[in-house]
């Protein structure tokens, strides 16, 4: 399929701004490296946002993930239906046993 100069001068914008945004998130990763905050907590809350907001940068543009919403969608609702049967289970099988001498 033969895209036209103007689409792909758009997508050549498209990813010099994506990398232009992960290059910034990466010196604000060191930037916050070098900050002195108290609480672990937040100190792994930060890098955990900035690391998500990297990692949805290039899984969107650069694995072309922003185009494919519905299927994407699809698997998420299917990942959570795992998840939350995963995470019942447990409680499930506990429930069954409860007043039964150990």
């Amino acid at each position: 399929m033969a895209e036209s100069a103007e689409e792909i001068r758009h997508h050549i914008r498209v990813y010099m701004m994506v990398f232009g945004a992960l290059a910034v998130l990466t010196l604000v990763t060191v930037a916050v490296s070098y900050l002195h905050i108290e609480s672990i907590a937040a100190t792994i809350m930060v890098a955990l946002a900035i690391a998500s907001v990297k990692g949805a940068l290039v899984a969107g543009y650069f694995m072309h993930l922003v185009s494919e919403k519905q299927i994407i969608y699809w698997i998420l609702i299917l990942t959570v239906a795992f998840f939350i049967v995963l995470m019942l289970l447990p409680l499930l099988t506990d429930i069954s046993t409860v007043g039964i001498p150990v």
